[in-house]
């Protein structure tokens, strides 16, 4: 058989395939009420407990979903598998992240040294927890990026609202005023794009963060502040018994707050109590509050302390591709700048 004798063979096939494929893009899921086995009162229970899209069905676990929505634990499984599919949630090859990564924003942090050390600013689709003593700057830095992502994109800001968790009754408008007036914006524009909640206990904070959704995706939000993270759990579980169950709920709020991050190319910024270690005699007996739990779902963290004066150091002690480092910036009234 010739070369032409062959593609008259291979034609039809190669046709074959490609109506194939075309039927399959036509019949492909586009919206919840598309899935298979899912009708409209199913959809409307769906809809209402805050899932609009695939995404959100691909990225939520069947059980979370019998909770929220109300519907049946074998439904709930089929609903989930089927937006996974639709997505054609796999494998991708390492190019294809790396043309993902590209989509990623940075919010500066008004100091060029500490953008240095975080690799250009706090990123979106990531977690950045900074842990330090009271008054290493930790809610300072949090104002700080506040204001900074409202600002243009080639300003290095994000042209975004943010979306502040308030557990420790810390945010203060009046101090966004001043780091608003120090950078020549309107303080009362700034202050209207900050949408601030105050968490009363770590059940209430994990509902917050459960149910911002629709406000992130109404007011294109780009940045959740969560300050402190670990202050109503340290609250709400006291003593060694309510260890473990302390430790599964913030994992749980972590991935939620994860999940916001993927979903949306926004930023999450965390602060974090910490403890002295006893039983440490030499060096620095600071430690983190959280555990491994927080550790391993944190992408950068920091440990802020005090230094002369109104200067502050930032170490950064773990991060997927940035290097350790320390860098000293400065904290006035002003709000966050470099240390001259």
């Amino acid at each position: 058989m010739n070369e032409e004798e062959e593609l008259a063979v291979e034609q039809p096939i190669i046709e074959f395939e490609k109506k194939a494929k075309a039927v399959k893009d036509a019949k492909k899921p586009l919206s919840i009420e598309d899935l298979a086995g899912v009708g409209t009162a199913t959809a409307d229970k769906i809809m209402q407990a805050g899932f609009t899209t695939l995404e959100q069905l691909a990225m939520t676990m069947p059980a979370d979903l019998v909770d929220l929505a109300g519907v049946g634990e074998a439904t709930a499984i089929k609903v989930v598998n089927g937006a996974r599919e639709a997505l054609e949630m796999g494998y991708v090859t390492g190019d294809v992240v790396l043309e993902r990564r590209k989509l990623i924003g940075r919010i500066t942090t008004g100091s060029k040294e500490l953008d240095a050390l975080l690799g250009g600013g706090v990123e979106t689709q990531a977690i950045t927890e900074a842990f330090g003593k009271f008054g290493s700057g930790k809610s300072q830095l949090a104002f700080q990026l506040c204001v900074n992502a409202q600002i243009p994109t080639e300003q290095g800001g994000l042209g975004a609202d943010v979306l502040f968790v308030d557990t420790e009754n810390t945010f203060r408008p009046e101090r966004i005023v001043q780091m608003a007036q120090a950078r020549g914006m309107n303080p009362d524009e700034v202050l209207k794009r900050i949408h601030v909640a105050r968490a009363y206990n770590s059940d209430h904070q994990m509902l917050l963060i459960q149910n911002a959704e629709e406000l992130i995706t109404k007011n294109k939000v780009k940045l959740v502040i969560v300050d402190s993270l670990t202050s109503a759990f340290r609250s709400d579980y006291i003593g060694r018994g309510t260890l473990a169950e302390r430790q599964q709920k913030l994992n749980k709020h972590l991935h939620m707050l994860q999940k916001l991050a993927d979903l949306h190319n926004l930023a999450i910024y965390v602060t974090n109590q910490v403890m002295d270690r006893p039983d440490i005699l030499f060096g620095d007996p600071t430690a983190a509050i959280g555990g491994n739990v927080l550790a391993h779902q944190s992408t950068y963290r920091m440990y802020l302390r005090r230094s002369k004066e109104d200067r502050r150091i930032a170490k950064l002690v773990d991060s997927p591709n940035l290097p350790d480092g320390e860098c000293v910036f400065r904290c006035n009234t002003n709000g966050i700048g470099d240390a001259e």
